[in-house]
């Protein structure tokens, strides 16, 4: 059996990414690959944006892939870098447009690139060798939300396939589709809309009347209850009462699932016995790039969280 250890978000953090694969007791090859004798890296995607190491994640990260010494599925920055470099042929523009707030969120991956070309194209054209999720079996990897039926559909659009084609991509950047709406869940997570009049303001400063779910959580009542987040955010979530079913049934019986994208902060728990998230928040003062070690177990255990705290220089 093989066993892994699964990184979370990294978003640039290239100094803490060497770090935690370092006390994780990776080390570099004559070939400069982080390797492990007997263990495998799973990345949750998120490499880019944000921190000052674009390009020495892509590095690193698609160096151990091909070497075979890492996997990853991936994540939502990932598929926005995709679309805003992509154009609609219908209409001439870029399937992600270029605004002001686009370009801001991607500003660091773009200044990284802004005079080598070539290279951009290429780190765009290796996401798209990236997988939406990963089903090993024993184990599911995705970004932000393992949605059974948003997954059975992307597969019987595709003929199976887990990577994100040209028709699937065109498609899911139309919100008035079903796969926006697939995408959405699985690399951005379920999301409810809060009461009228309510909403809060995200990490990056933007006023949300939509929020993000604790999607398996049955035991959520409450619009603060159910919401998954920044703590700094929770205390603008209201305490009503949430109408409706809007969780997604995985099962403590299910393989583990290991998610990222979700900003936690504090020390690393677990979600649920068969979920848990790695990614804290690395990009932020304070943050902290997790590990979970998984050696094969069903049910997962909190002492088997590893983590580095952010590396700035």
């Amino acid at each position: 059996m093989q066993n892994y250890d699964i990184i979370g978000d990294i978003h640039g953090c290239s100094l803490t990414l060497v770090s935690l694969l370092s006390d994780l007791g990776y080390e570099q090859d004559t070939d400069g690959v982080f390797r492990h004798a007997e263990r495998k890296v799973i990345f949750l995607g998120d490499f880019i944006d944000r921190g000052p190491g674009q390009r020495e994640v892509i590095s690193i990260v698609k160096q151990m892939i091909t070497a075979g010494s890492a996997l990853s599925v991936m994540g939502n920055h990932e598929y926005n870098a995709i679309a805003y470099a992509s154009i609609d042929e219908k209409t001439g523009t870029h399937l992600r447009p270029h605004t002001d707030k686009n370009a801001k969120q991607h500003l660091a991956f773009l200044e990284a690139y802004a005079d080598d070309e070539e290279a951009y194209i290429t780190a765009i054209g290796w996401f798209r060798t990236l997988p939406l999720w990963l089903d090993l079996g024993d184990l599911r990897i995705i970004h932000a939300c393992w949605d059974k039926d948003e997954i059975e559909k992307i597969l019987d659009f595709q003929n199976g396939s887990t990577l994100l084609s040209d028709r699937l991509l065109h498609a899911s950047c139309n919100k008035h589709s079903w796969q926006f709406d697939a995408i959405e869940t699985i690399l951005k997570g379920k999301e409810i809309a809060l009461p009228e009049g309510q909403h809060f303001h995200d990490k990056d400063g933007n006023i949300r009347r939509m929020m993000r779910i604790r999607w398996w959580d049955r035991f959520a009542r409450t619009y603060k209850e159910a919401f998954l987040g920044p703590d700094n955010a929770s205390a603008h979530i209201p305490d009503d009462e949430i109408s409706g079913d809007y969780c997604i049934d995985y099962m403590h019986d299910e393989p583990p699932v290991f998610l990222g994208h979700f900003w936690m902060e504090g020390r690393p728990e677990l979600l649920a016995p068969n979920i848990a998230c790695t990614d804290y928040s690395v990009a932020k003062a304070g943050g902290k790039l997790v590990a979970y070690r998984w050696d094969g177990e069903k049910k997962l255990d909190k002492n088997k969280f590893v983590f580095v705290n952010r590396v700035d220089s």
